[in-house]
């Protein structure tokens, strides 16, 4: 950091705290970030105390540590939704949809809400319109709880205390201790379901893109009227999802290239 405007310098150290948070794969203490910034303790405090009025990071319930914030997510999300790799995410959307005859969606973790990156709609008639950057509930759409099965146990339950359970339809689960029951079997399935929860009438299967450090940091997910395909039967689809999502790792690979 040899710019001497003090301005500049102050954003780029602000800028390197908020790379340092948004790397972890975990909420990061101060003392981590001032050995790792090499900021003064006092300074990198200050940032932090600005950064979290801002909604860029989040200090945990603990009070101890700190997270990505809700428009620092948001800003990650924008990034994903215009970058050069778009034309290429939606050849695979295109093309699983067309093998599976339904509407599929990329979405990735928002903070506290799913946020569709992309979505290619089926040419169904009738069928769930949501447009890319639309923001979904956690607890009750099939992506939303493949997120939440993949965190740590003590993270996804500090999430699911925190998360307002909001009933959509008789489906809808608003109990958190069968909510983290299910989430429980989806960490060990790895498919996420919505079963008419979100939206009446309409299902869906997710499951997870990976990067090369096994981490889950998006889904693909389909969505379809009840009428047109039960939730059993989308489940016989999960390969042609997992092939798309495994071609849409690359995509991820190649923007961080």
């Amino acid at each position: 950091m040899n710019d001497t405007n003090p301005s500049s310098a102050a954003a780029l150290r602000a800028f390197a705290i908020m790379e340092l948070v948004a790397r972890s794969d975990r909420p990061v203490q101060l003392a981590e970030i001032v050995e790792q910034s090499g900021l003064p303790g006092p300074t990198a405090f200050r940032i932090l105390s600005m950064l979290e009025g801002a909604g860029l990071v989040q200090r945990e319930p603990t009070g101890k540590t700190y997270g990505v914030g809700h428009r620092l997510a948001r800003f990650g999300v924008d990034i994903m939704t215009n970058n050069s790799v778009r034309a290429e995410r939606r050849a695979i959307l295109r093309r699983v949809v067309d093998e599976i005859g339904e509407t599929c969606n990329l979405a990735m973790f928002g903070g506290d809400a799913i946020i569709y990156i992309d979505r290619i709609e089926t040419d169904w008639p009738l069928k769930a319109e949501l447009k890319p950057g639309s923001r979904v509930p956690l607890h009750c759409t099939s992506s939303g709880k493949l997120f939440l099965s993949q965190m740590p146990k003590a993270k996804r339950r500090r999430m699911l205390e925190s998360l307002v359970y909001k009933r959509y339809t008789d489906n809808t689960i608003t109990d958190i201790d069968l909510l983290e029951a299910q989430i429980e079997r989806i960490a060990v399935t790895r498919v996420g379901t919505n079963n008419e929860e979100f939206q009446a009438g309409v299902i869906g299967i997710a499951v997870p893109v990976m990067d090369a450090k096994a981490r889950m940091i998006a889904s693909v997910a389909l969505q379809a009227p009840v009428a047109r395909l039960s939730i059993s039967r989308a489940l016989e689809f999960v390969p042609s999802l997992q092939r798309a999502a495994a071609d849409m790792a690359t995509t991820f690979d190649s923007a961080d290239s």
